[in-house]
């Protein structure tokens, strides 16, 4: 059976509380469930994970190739300056797709531009938690 790892970073266990108006009013925890859920339904396996740290995220990325078939990763403000990250997204011979709540492009100018971009396998912003459905369905047919 697949197995996918979800990666959130930063403020993203804040969902539900934080600028709900970009973000909504469902929480991390929703989205967890959402996500298991649709997995069960889907005949795959996902374990989420969030952190506020950046090391924690790139041991993750570093850890996947032996456990998991793919990884949708929201990255939060690193997606914008994690240059480590990046690198550790670039080591992995595994898929990795980058994912945003909210449409990033529509945003603050800052969050215009994904360092990760270049490495990840694609990007999908602006669908709130059905973006990370997409990515599931792309890696479950693409792993």
């Amino acid at each position: 059976m697949k197995h996918f790892l979800i990666i959130n970073g930063p403020n993203l266990n804040r969902l539900g509380s934080r600028e709900p108006d970009i973000y909504g009013h469902h929480t991390l925890e929703d989205l967890d469930q959402q996500l298991k859920q649709y997995g069960q339904n889907q005949q795959f396996r996902v374990t989420s994970r969030q952190s506020n740290h950046e090391g924690d995220m790139i041991d993750w990325v570093q850890q996947a190739e032996s456990d998991y078939d793919g990884i949708v990763m929201n990255a939060g403000a690193f997606t914008h300056y994690s240059y480590a990250i990046r690198d550790a997204i670039a080591g992995t011979d595994i898929p990795v797709i980058e994912v945003h709540i909210s449409n990033i492009h529509k945003r603050e100018s800052f969050r215009h531009h994904s360092v990760i971009a270049p490495v990840v396998t694609g990007q999908i912003v602006g669908f709130g938690f059905q973006g990370y459905i997409l990515a599931l369905d792309y890696l479950r047919r693409m792993s």
